[in-house]
């Protein structure tokens, strides 16, 4: 099963073998939704939308399984699980990441990007959390006390989507500039030179075996 989101405010889980949606959409937001996770425990599913809202679904029944957290985003451009599913992140077009208990009760407000904030990914072990925004910049922090760590800078436009390796020790990040870039994480450099596009790119992901890089526009 898969879940997507659309402009029309709704969710829908399709059955990836049959190529069919399976029961009614889930309706809750009042506008676009702009991006989704699924709790790494499969227990329940998160939504973002530019209604400013988040919101939790049961993926069995289609139901939202607590009231919607008003995010103070405006726009909600990522919500990611922590691995052991005990909180979740979020962040949008104020700057700011947000941390979330599992009750959905604010936990901490991190800040210092300069501008919208688009993707997030969480090391393994949760003990940090790494956030590309249209600053130009990727940004490792501790999510326990927002302390920032890591600031990695050579993307020239809006970085919009970025990826952990398995092994975690690299990263990867797509951007509006075209490209995407490799970053060694014990060095914070760039490894060899950009993979170029022939126009922007919105999404990035590696594969669990590590082999190979996807990325789309």
């Amino acid at each position: 099963m898969v879940v997507s989101g659309s402009t029309d405010g709704r969710l829908r889980l399709w059955n990836v073998k049959e190529g069919s949606v399976v029961g009614n959409p889930w309706e809750g937001h009042s506008t676009s939704v702009r991006c989704l996770d699924w709790s790494p425990n499969a227990r329940e599913i998160a939504s973002g939308s530019q209604d400013g809202t988040i919101r939790r679904w049961n993926p069995n029944t289609g139901r939202q399984i607590a009231p919607p957290i008003e995010t103070g985003h405006g726009y909600v451009c990522a919500v990611k699980y922590s691995p052991q599913s005990d909180k979740f992140a979020s962040c949008g077009n104020d700057n700011v990441i947000c941390m979330w208990s599992k009750d959905g009760k604010l936990l901490i407000e991190i800040k210092g990007h300069e501008s919208w904030v688009h993707s997030l990914c969480w090391s393994k072990d949760g003990t940090y959390i790494f956030s590309a925004s249209g600053d130009m910049t990727i940004r490792k922090w501790r999510p326990i006390d927002g302390k920032e760590l890591v600031v990695l800078r050579g993307h020239t436009y809006y970085v919009k989507s970025i990826c952990l390796s398995p092994d975690e020790r690299h990263l990867v990040s797509a951007s509006e500039d075209c490209s995407v870039r490799i970053w060694d994480l014990k060095t914070n450099q760039q490894v060899g030179v950009p993979l170029s596009h022939d126009d922007q790119l919105l999404a990035i992901t590696i594969p669990s075996d590590g082999r190979y890089i996807a990325s789309a526009g």
